[in-house]
């Protein structure tokens, strides 16, 4: 990766993600242990995320753990841990740079924005948990990928030929589907942010397409 050839607003966007990272881990909560439903717990997150973080309209208060609006932007910028963050910012450099230079920077931020408020009220409307990351503002941009470039050959962790994207993206999004369909326990991943984040995505292109605007987004 060129640090230097990539477009600015997903440039910028790395950028943030990163320093709000690293604020996650050098703001730890003054008082991680409240009283839950007659017991004591230990709070597993920190300022940050306790005042950022997307929580659920029917979130249990946790000190001031709990849903205020500009969340659904917030949310965005925080991550659970490093491998969550690699892996958003990865496919974030990898199919954000292609939508940007096929866009232009105000409709690619336009765009990425719309998909990730879309995907929390997804997750708000849908499920009672917290949400934290931008995976569902890069469903979306996965899903115009797959719209506009669908025989993109990609190459998927450790198979050693390419698979076009029009296999690969609705195969993560049939993941997804699957987590929402039959949830397992201890699972916390948000599903239906990312299922709300590609519809999203698939709808804007979509429309935009079928309308002739290319100002849609």
């Amino acid at each position: 990766m060129n640090f230097r050839n990539i477009p600015p607003i997903v440039k910028n966007l790395l950028i943030a993600n990163i320093l709000v990272f690293l604020a996650q881990y050098l703001m730890p909560l003054p008082h991680p242990i409240v009283m839950v439903d007659g017991e004591y717990v230990k709070l597993p997150w920190d300022v940050v995320t306790q005042y950022g973080a997307l929580w659920s309209i029917h979130q249990t208060d946790l000190g001031d753990a709990h849903f205020k609006i500009w969340q659904l932007v917030t949310y965005m910028f925080l991550h659970a841990n490093f491998t969550h963050l690699l892996f958003n910012m990865f496919t974030l450099w990898m199919f954000g740079s292609i939508l940007e230079y096929h866009w232009g920077a105000k409709k690619f931020f336009n765009f990425y924005v719309i998909c990730g408020i879309l995907a929390g009220l997804t997750q708000l409307a849908f499920s009672n948990g917290s949400a934290v990351g931008a995976s569902g503002a890069i469903m979306g941009l996965m899903a115009a990928f797959v719209y506009l470039f669908p025989n993109t050959p990609l190459y998927v962790f450790f198979i050693p030929v390419p698979i076009k994207a029009k296999f690969v993206i609705p195969a993560f999004m049939a993941i997804d589907l699957f987590g929402v369909i039959s949830p397992s326990q201890g699972d916390n991943v948000g599903h239906w942010a990312h299922l709300g984040g590609a519809a999203a995505g698939f709808l804007l292109v979509f429309l935009g397409n079928k309308m002739n605007r290319k100002t849609f987004y």
